[in-house]
């Protein structure tokens, strides 16, 4: 740490191709990954009343995912307020920890019978249930695993991103470009944050950012700054994301089973939902 490249010197960091090739790849195989994984392994092996290859999965993605963010932002070219990174990977910690526990006890229902596409009190294994105060318990967990897990996650997740990229300028305009293997790891990370905004519900948190950034970078070229490539690296996987939500979207708008699941304006179908309606239930 005590050696400067001469480029950190100059404020502009080089691309950080170690660090977003391993965020890249640990988001596809234990996040992404996880429910397939959970699917695929034999159950004999991870019977319902253990936790499942998923939920180890989630554990290691809870360690390694805030490890990597701290050490994204220590190649930070910028100071960068330590209070609130280190409140914001706390608080991320435990919204991915509580997510933990829903998401493993809501992904071991698909074994129940339990349908994603549909509400809670409308899951033909839930409806019936005797006393109908259980009905609210599995309510509770939904909240827990969809609303407030996500919240504590994405949130803090969303932020610690932006204010790294509030330090990704450089005044050389030169140096405002992605190399080739920058461009090549758009593709997955766009795709890997479409998973992330529809499955988790949270476009509106996306999108918000995503105009901050933009924002930012308009407010900087006042000043002759410009973003380096680590800066058009997000810039550009939250623009791939942003295209593959509206074909997604679009795709999905006439549905009239989802329509029901994800009413009002923002209409953002989870792939879960549309794997239980359109995909298992043929088989």
């Amino acid at each position: 740490h005590s050696s400067v490249k001469a480029d950190e010197a100059a404020g502009t960091a080089p691309f950080h191709l170690d660090l977003w090739f391993y965020f890249t790849l640990q988001n596809w195989i234990l996040d992404f990954g996880r429910p397939i994984a959970m699917l695929v392994f034999p159950l004999e092996w991870f019977p319902l009343n253990k936790p499942s290859v998923g939920d180890y999965f989630h554990m290691a993605y809870n360690i390694i995912t805030p490890f990597l963010l701290l050490k994204l932002i220590e190649r930070s070219p910028r100071t960068l307020p330590r209070s609130m990174i280190y409140v914001s990977i706390i608080t991320f910690v435990m919204g991915a920890s509580i997510h933990l526990v829903g998401d493993s006890v809501n992904h071991r229902l698909l074994f129940s019978g339990y349908q994603h596409h549909l509400s809670v009190r409308e899951n033909p294994i839930i409806k019936n249930l005797k006393p109908e105060t259980l009905i609210d318990s599995f309510e509770l967990l939904y909240y827990y695993d969809e609303y407030l897990g996500h919240s504590m996650w994405y949130v803090p997740f969303f932020l610690i991103l932006f204010m790294y990229f509030s330090g990704c300028f450089t005044p050389t305009k030169a140096r405002s470009s992605a190399p080739g293997v920058a461009l090549l790891l758009v593709v997955p990370s766009g795709l890997y944050y479409w998973y992330l905004v529809t499955e988790g519900q949270i476009f509106i948190l996306f999108i918000f950012t995503f105009f901050a950034m933009l924002a930012l970078v308009l407010h900087q070229k006042r000043k002759r700054l410009f973003p380096d490539s680590n800066g058009l690296f997000l810039l550009y996987s939250f623009a791939l994301t942003l295209l593959l939500v509206a074909l997604w979207v679009a795709w999905l708008w006439n549905d009239p089973v989802l329509r029901k699941k994800y009413p009002g304006v923002i209409y953002v179908p989870e792939p879960w939902a549309f794997y239980t309606l359109h995909v298992s239930s043929r088989h």
